[in-house]
């Protein structure tokens, strides 16, 4: 991990994703850029000085940006990091991708509130389509607060595919953590093996990692596959829950097409997922 962008409209959760940003950044010694998006109602690089008092509206937001901006900038300097902070002009939409692309991160983390939250207002996406299309892993933080380092990540799958390079991303972060790893599978109405059967695919998976340590297995019988992780970090300690998508081609088999966006959407918790 080199280099973290951290999407930000300042508010509340977005707050969290940049402190959460800066603390990863210093565990991984990583660059971190933070990114604002103004929707203008005209194309805001053509004004000149003149024109742009016309809009004064917007000149007052985009001041408040800069500020808010800079004082990102000055909190992640504080702590020797490396930071850029850009601010973005848009009359419709914009792709967040494809500007992450450009400056070749590695990582994103934003904050959201949900199906009406930051990503899809600030950033003219959401959660889904950045999860979907995302190259590189997603961390979307919500409303509790986030422990970090972590303590203890939860790795969904269906362990029936090959997630072994989604799971080095789990692996990385745990060894920087010093964290536990619960490797989780959900059994639902469609799947219904014995526990010990459902135990199987992960220990197969596992022999790829011999050298892991520090953790352990689950199989939780559910009626969905949302519900089973729910009722799992209930009554287990979580600090981000991690899973692994096929992009726009849809998820792994355990899921549902809907199911890492219902989960980053709904879970108070961080959830963290990985394209393979």
């Amino acid at each position: 991990m080199k280099n973290i962008l951290v999407p930000t409209d300042f508010s509340e959760n977005c707050t969290k994703a940049a402190n959460l940003g800066i603390e990863m950044a210093k565990l991984y010694d990583a660059e971190i850029h933070f990114f604002h998006l103004i929707h203008t109602p005209v194309d805001w690089v053509k004004l000149d000085k003149l024109k742009e008092k016309r809009y004064p509206e917007t000149l007052s937001q985009i001041g408040v940006a800069k500020a808010a901006l800079r004082e990102l900038e000055k909190k992640a300097e504080k702590e020797g990091l490396k930071c850029q902070t850009f601010l973005e002009y848009q009359t419709g939409t914009t792709n967040i991708l494809k500007h992450s692309g450009h400056f070749h991160h590695d990582f994103i983390i934003t904050g959201s509130s949900g199906t009406k939250g930051t990503v899809r207002e600030l950033l003219g996406s959401n959660v889904e389509k950045i999860i979907r299309k995302s190259d590189v892993p997603v961390i979307v933080v919500k409303g509790d607060d986030v422990a970090f380092p972590f303590k203890n990540i939860v790795f969904v799958s269906d362990f029936m595919e090959d997630v072994s390079g989604a799971f080095e991303h789990v692996i990385s972060i745990a060894k920087k953590c010093n964290a536990h790893i619960r490797l989780l599978r959900i059994n639902t109405q469609t799947d219904t093996n014995s526990i010990e059967a459902g135990l199987d695919p992960i220990k197969r998976f596992l022999e790829k990692f011999p050298d892991l340590k520090n953790y352990s297995m689950y199989v939780n019988n559910e009626t969905s596959v949302e519900t089973g992780i729910n009722t799992f970090v209930k009554h287990e300690p979580t600090d981000l829950i991690a899973m692994s998508t096929h992009g726009s081609t849809g998820f792994l088999s355990l899921f549902s097409k809907s199911i890492a966006e219902g989960m980053a959407n709904h879970s108070a918790l961080p959830v963290m997922t990985i394209k393979i």
